[in-house]
């Protein structure tokens, strides 16, 4: 059965949504689903603006057949080939011979390593500001390299306004109908899961997205059009602000994680009771993620969110917690920067974790700052030593008033 809705005058989303994928890119949970999008703009040539990943390609042949009612499929315009968009475009060769294909150099790289079969396929190869006539729309075509692909482009339609952003602007979660932004209270529903897809599919690739920002502000932007997650048709100020901020590794909000790695409870009976003396300082931004189990994603996520970050970890075999040691090492990989850390270590005996968290984050990461007032636990925390919470907790209060 055929799912399609029409996205503005001559153009239909074609896309599907996945809920039967509990991992997407075989790492990342999506427990609320992901879309596929694809749209197809009937014009005086058919276009097709990019595919769907291998699992949604009968929804989308069957979109593609109601819409099309026997006609060719003129174009094909691939704006990023990676396979949870790309992996069903051979089976569209297949079924429309004549369909011509635009993309960049490394898009028909890409093409051929996959092995897809392009012979009899004309190969239209566009580069920056190169533009395209379907009729009475027309396309112009901007590079968005390494958001998140080297292959990436994005495509602007500048007879209704409508930008083709690739994985730019995505989010998770399945949109089950609700196509638009303003179908449903985005930032209630889907801000975690934009924030989340965000920061760790293109998170490490700050630089370019603001490249990409740059160009998109020339556009004279109505709507966007993103490969996942809801087309956005008002408050696009609000949500390319967002991107502005996570591309440029500014905290979106001035508050505190507290990650914490606990294997018998006391390290979390003493963050528990340092968000509390949070609490009691006014400071309600408060979130507590135990490391163990708070997939990395959350907690990546998170660390772009809030501007300050508490690390309590134990000992393990001389080293920092093993899952806690994970989280650094993924946010060095997705290049976060300019926040502020508090540190709090625990240890039976020979505690090293504070140590070496703190030379990680020197040494590792890029523009943070530590504070002094560190917290040294000897198994557990005693009520004697509450004194040493109380510091913290004026410390951190004192650095967020800043």
């Amino acid at each position: 059965m055929y799912c399609v809705r029409k996205v503005t005058e001559d153009l239909y989303w074609v896309g599907a949504n996945e809920h039967r994928l509990s991992l997407f890119e075989n790492i990342h949970p999506i427990e609320k689903g992901v879309s596929y999008n694809a749209y197809l703009l009937l014009d005086e040539k058919s276009v097709l603006v990019d595919a769907v990943d291998w699992s949604a390609c009968r929804q989308l042949m069957e979109n593609l057949e109601y819409l099309l009612q026997g006609k060719e499929l003129d174009y094909l315009v691939v704006n990023h080939m990676e396979p949870d968009h790309g992996a069903s475009i051979q089976e569209i060769l297949k079924t429309y011979p004549k369909v011509k294909i635009i993309g960049t150099v490394k898009t028909f790289m890409l093409m051929k390593q996959f092995g897809f079969h392009t012979e009899g396929h004309e190969e239209i190869t566009v580069k920056e500001g190169d533009s395209y006539s379907f009729g009475k729309h027309n396309f112009t075509f901007a590079m968005a390299p390494m958001v998140h692909w080297p292959e990436v482009m994005v495509s602007f339609d500048q007879t209704n306004g409508v930008l083709f952003s690739a994985d730019a602007f995505g989010t998770f979660g399945a949109l089950d109908g609700k196509l638009f932004n303003d179908e449903m209270d985005f930032e209630r529903e889907l801000l975690e899961e934009a924030r989340r897809y965000y920061t760790n599919i293109v998170g490490k690739y700050g630089p370019h997205v603001q490249a990409l920002l740059k160009k998109a502000a020339k556009f004279p932007i109505k709507m966007i059009a993103p490969l996942h997650g809801p087309v956005w048709r008002n408050n696009l100020e609000w949500f390319i602000e967002k991107h502005d901020k996570w591309s440029r590794y500014e905290a979106e909000e001035k508050g505190v994680m507290i990650a914490y790695a606990s294997m018998y409870g006391n390290t979390e009976s003493a963050v528990q009771a340092l968000a509390a003396k949070l609490l009691e300082r006014g400071i309600t931004n408060v979130k507590l993620y135990d490391v163990s189990n708070t997939h990395v994603s959350v907690l990546i996520s998170e660390s772009f969110r809030v501007s300050h970050i508490v690390l309590a970890s134990v000992t393990y075999n001389m080293g920092i917690y093993p899952i806690m040691d994970n989280f650094l090492h993924d946010m060095k990989a997705l290049n976060q920067q300019n926040r502020t850390f508090a540190i709090i270590e625990n240890g039976s005996w020979a505690s090293k974790s504070g140590d070496l968290m703190e030379a990680f984050i020197h040494e590792e990461l890029k523009n943070m700052k530590i504070l002094n007032e560190r917290i040294g636990i000897s198994s557990a925390l005693l009520s004697d030593k509450a004194t040493h919470l109380d510091a913290m907790a004026d410390c951190i209060a004192s650095s967020l008033n800043e």
